[in-house]
């Protein structure tokens, strides 16, 4: 199948992985993209533009015309335990996972039921994009499986302190929020109340419309571990708009309240991770070099 992938994706995965080791893969990428369409024995409609940041997403039909979604990775985007999250899910408020892998099919590729790309929460008004993923969210926080290989939030957020250090020693403008979103992780960790799946990337645009059931995620990063890390996401979404706002900050505080409230979290804990994470991500993107989006995070982790 001759294509280009999507812009989007070859500079994420630039940014990601380093341009040399995501031009090796991309390099790859065609015949990877034959081999997968012959393993699941699907036929291509069309690559779905712009899509995602951290994998190649087709549209493709199988055998019976059904259509479906193929979705390959490269292996640091560890799509076998996306593919183990989903199973687990089985349909219940995610994607379904339509075809386990076989002694054939590449581990690196997954094949998922279709859902409207097209349309994420985020083409709702606020408040009902809210309402719609608190009620998404809630069905994915399920007990682990036996014998998982998830990593847990301490084990992730441990491995992304280091960077974030970094950053304040490149601009020491930085050291008050990151040593306040470091002092804020330090005491989340110490006492996690609970152990659950989470997505690990939850936020609108990875939920979308789907026919089997309104709304289903998308695109999980699985681990476990408690769920106010897992909301802390959606809490920053669509910050754009809460900066341009005259009122950003207290919306911003409410909105944790509201969250919190409305899934009997507890809101010192959602404030907590949402301050971590906005501030690892903010300096994450002024690392790559989108200034925008990190000074975006790092302004709304200023009213927390």
């Amino acid at each position: 199948m001759g294509f280009e992938p999507p812009q989007r994706l070859v500079r994420a995965l630039g940014e990601t992985y380093g341009d040399a080791a995501a031009g090796e893969w991309l390099g790859r990428l065609p015949a990877l993209t034959d081999e997968a369409l012959s393993a699941h024995s699907v036929s291509p409609d069309r690559v779905c533009a712009p899509g995602g940041r951290s994998s190649l997403v087709l549209l493709v039909r199988r055998t019976d015309g059904t259509p479906a979604v193929l979705k390959i990775a490269p292996p640091g985007a560890a799509p076998a335990l996306e593919r183990a999250a989903l199973a687990h899910w089985n349909g219940w408020g995610a994607v379904e996972l339509l075809a386990a892998p076989g002694s054939a099919v590449p581990d690196d590729s997954l094949l998922l039921e279709r859902l409207h790309h097209e349309m994420s929460l985020r083409s709702l008004p606020e408040a009902k994009a809210l309402l719609e993923a608190a009620g998404t969210v809630r069905r994915l926080w399920v007990e682990p499986p036996a014998g998982h290989a998830f990593e847990t939030v301490a084990e992730r957020t441990a491995r992304q302190t280091e960077p974030m250090r970094a950053a304040a020693a490149r601009d020491p403008a930085l050291e008050p929020l990151v040593a306040a979103a470091l002092a804020a992780r330090d005491e989340l960790v110490q006492d996690s109340p609970e152990l659950f799946l989470l997505h690990g990337n939850f936020r609108q645009s990875k939920v979308l419309s789907g026919e089997r059931a309104s709304w289903l995620a998308v695109g999980p990063e699985p681990l476990t571990g408690e769920r106010a890390y897992d909301l802390a996401r959606l809490v920053r979404d669509r910050v754009e708009d809460l900066i341009a706002s005259p009122g950003g900050a207290v919306t911003a505080r409410r909105r944790v309240k509201k969250l919190a409230d409305s899934l009997e979290i507890d809101q010192a804990r959602l404030r907590g991770w949402t301050l971590f994470r906005a501030v690892e991500s903010g300096t994450r993107a002024l690392a790559a070099g989108r200034r925008q989006d990190g000074e975006l995070s790092l302004e709304f982790a200023g009213w927390l």
